[in-house]
């Protein structure tokens, strides 16, 4: 916030149904916890520190905002919750809407699973909403079935969910599907950007960028 650049996160729930700022579906990585987030209650999370940190703990998608306060936007990932990405969706979603009901920064919100993209278009029409997207490889995403990945390559959801933006792979701008729903409008953006010499070709095709390990 203090150089000024937009934040994105993502969104796992707790055992107890609250929104939590957590990137991964296991603990192990970014905590001394173990086992899936999902176990945890919000208070439980709270007691976990975050791995290699200065004693930070999961936060709740609450206290960010309160954190962030309008001062920069928020990109907001919701991770799909059963690896299907199917309608068996809700949850998650709601909570979310709880926590943004009252939120006036600047925010959006996205996921690879168009269900969910839908449930946010019925619980917040007013926070504008895209699709995470990539190239869908089955070989990469397995054990999702290659008939899921095949549809979902192609972005087929994005008119129905009413979206505004994809962010899409930074290894597959060269989509040309990206170019026609620019020409339809979509606003293009692309993770994860990790060096100067990939943004500079990444920009060429995206209108913004979400970046790690550099200062972009």
């Amino acid at each position: 916030m203090d150089a000024g650049y937009g934040i994105e996160i993502d969104l796992q729930l707790s055992h107890d149904g609250q929104a939590m700022v957590f990137h991964d579906y296991d603990l192990e990585r970014l905590t001394p916890g173990l086992g899936p987030i999902r176990q945890l209650t919000a208070t439980e999370l709270a007691k976990l520190p975050l791995t290699g940190g200065d004693g930070e703990s999961v936060p709740t998608l609450i206290e960010i905002l309160d954190l962030v306060a309008g001062q920069v936007p928020l990109l907001i990932e919701i991770k799909d919750q059963d690896g299907a990405m199917g309608p068996n969706i809700g949850p998650l979603e709601e909570a979310t809407a709880r926590a943004l009901r009252d939120y006036s920064g600047p925010v959006a919100l996205m996921s690879f699973n168009p269900h969910a993209v839908a449930a946010m278009a019925r619980l917040a029409p007013e926070i504008p909403r895209g699709l995470t997207t990539c190239a869908f490889d089955p070989a990469a995403w397995a054990p999702l079935p290659a008939s899921v990945c095949n549809r979902l390559r192609p972005i087929p959801d994005y008119e129905s969910v009413g979206a505004c933006f994809v962010s899409h792979n930074v290894n597959d701008l060269a989509n040309p599907r990206l170019g026609a729903l620019r020409e339809k409008g979509a606003h293009i953006l692309c993770w994860t950007v990790t060096s100067r010499e990939i943004e500079a070709k990444a920009r060429k095709v995206a209108d913004n960028i979400t970046f790690e390990r550099y200062i972009a």
